[in-house]
């Protein structure tokens, strides 16, 4: 999310304080050397740069965030400000970044509630309480928001676009189904379908059809909307055919869940309550965790005992509903995006699904500013 910084702090519970008083002291009395600010500048416009480099899957995945955020900015944009930006400039900034201000904290480890608390009364009295004081609360119309698109049901969306790097011969299909909002019961079954999905969708794209060595089926989460993605990086078939390729692979597999037996199922669901139940392997990965809950703003840190307690109560019934549902081609309320990169190998067929007439049940995104300001949008959880 644009607007916003963390301070992440790992070490001795005893030092902890004095390692944040220092880095919050900082913060508050930052001065912009000019060495320093020429030698960050260079590095940040070398990695912008160096977007247009990543492989063609990495650009489908950065085209569908900036389709589905609303805040999200093009990288294009951010470089061609870059030049003009000068020290003096960050120097003016500097005050206005702090003036208005929010901020969340959690502390893990071997830490009391009341050490904890005192950790965060220090940031407060240094930023807030102290005698100048450079910041004050943010105005309630001011904290930020996530807003994701919400996509239109039983509409198929499609962006075709040429890979960044001219020379780069593969293509890339990034095929993304959107499920709903964030929802114990609903979350179980995607994650259920992802698990029985997921080797199948690896056995038949990858291994017998060797549509391209990148092929993967994932679940997917945008700021607590809920969904389901296959990416495939391929020379083999343009974008276009590797979606239609997806598509049978959907219509071959609601066979396979249709006929699957009450033993496999129940495997399966065991399987996936086993890996819920499994204990964090470290402090580090139980803090992510929990620090999720409070980024997207959804605040269930008893996640795994109610998701568990869903799964118990799934039936094969229900996740047949679910599929047909969500998941199946042509189902009514299906919300499906398909980002489409096309590489060196295939720029003919992108010259004609630019020309490609929009349908019925399919519509080609031209400008994405323009279908973002169209859409509507899920509610923000934070």
């Amino acid at each position: 999310m644009a607007g916003l910084y963390m301070i992440e702090l790992f070490g001795y519970n005893h030092k902890m304080r004095l390692l944040l008083d220092a880095i919050i002291e900082k913060i508050v009395q930052f001065e912009v050397k000019q060495d320093r600010f020429s030698v960050i500048k260079e590095n940040v416009t070398k990695d912008y740069q160096n977007t247009k480099f990543e492989q063609p899957y990495e650009q489908g995945m950065y085209y569908s965030s900036l389709i589905m955020e609303d805040q999200s900015w093009p990288w294009n944009e951010e470089l061609e400000v870059l030049p003009h930006l000068k020290a003096e400039d960050l120097s003016k900034f500097v005050p206005r970044l702090l003036s208005r201000a929010f901020f969340e904290c959690y502390v893990a480890g071997n830490v009391t509630p009341d050490e904890a608390q005192a950790l965060v009364q220090d940031v407060e009295d240094v930023l807030f309480n102290g005698s100048q004081s450079l910041c004050k609360p943010l105005f309630p119309s001011q904290h930020l928001t996530d807003r994701i698109i919400n996509l239109e049901a039983g509409v198929n969306q499609f962006y075709p676009v040429q890979v960044l790097n001219e020379q780069d011969e593969n293509s890339a299909l990034l095929y993304y189904i959107q499920v709903g909002r964030d929802d114990f019961k609903l979350n179980v079954k995607l994650q259920l379908f992802v698990l029985i999905a997921k080797q199948p969708a690896f056995h038949q794209l990858r291994s017998v059809e060797q549509l391209g060595y990148i092929t993967f089926l994932m679940k997917r989460n945008d700021s607590g909307i809920q969904g389901v993605q296959i990416i495939i990086q391929s020379i083999v078939k343009d974008p276009e055919k590797l979606d239609e390729r997806v598509e049978a692979f959907l219509k071959m597999f609601e066979t396979q869940l249709y006929t699957m037996s009450n033993d496999d199922f129940i495997r399966n669901k065991n399987s996936l309550i086993d890996m819920k139940l499994e204990k964090h392997k470290n402090l580090s990965e139980e803090s992510e965790f929990f620090w999720i809950e409070i980024e997207r703003g959804t605040l269930k840190f008893d996640r795994v005992e109610h998701e568990v307690g869903a799964i118990r109560e799934l039936t094969q019934e229900d996740m047949i509903d679910f599929f047909d549902i969500y998941i199946k081609v042509g189902a009514p309320r299906r919300k499906k995006l398909s980002i489409q990169v096309y590489g060196k190998l295939h720029s003919s067929e992108y010259e004609a699904a630019k020309q490609k007439e929009n349908s019925c049940g399919s519509k080609c995104i031209n400008d994405i500013f323009s279908f973002r300001r169209s859409q509507p949008l899920y509610g923000s959880l934070k």
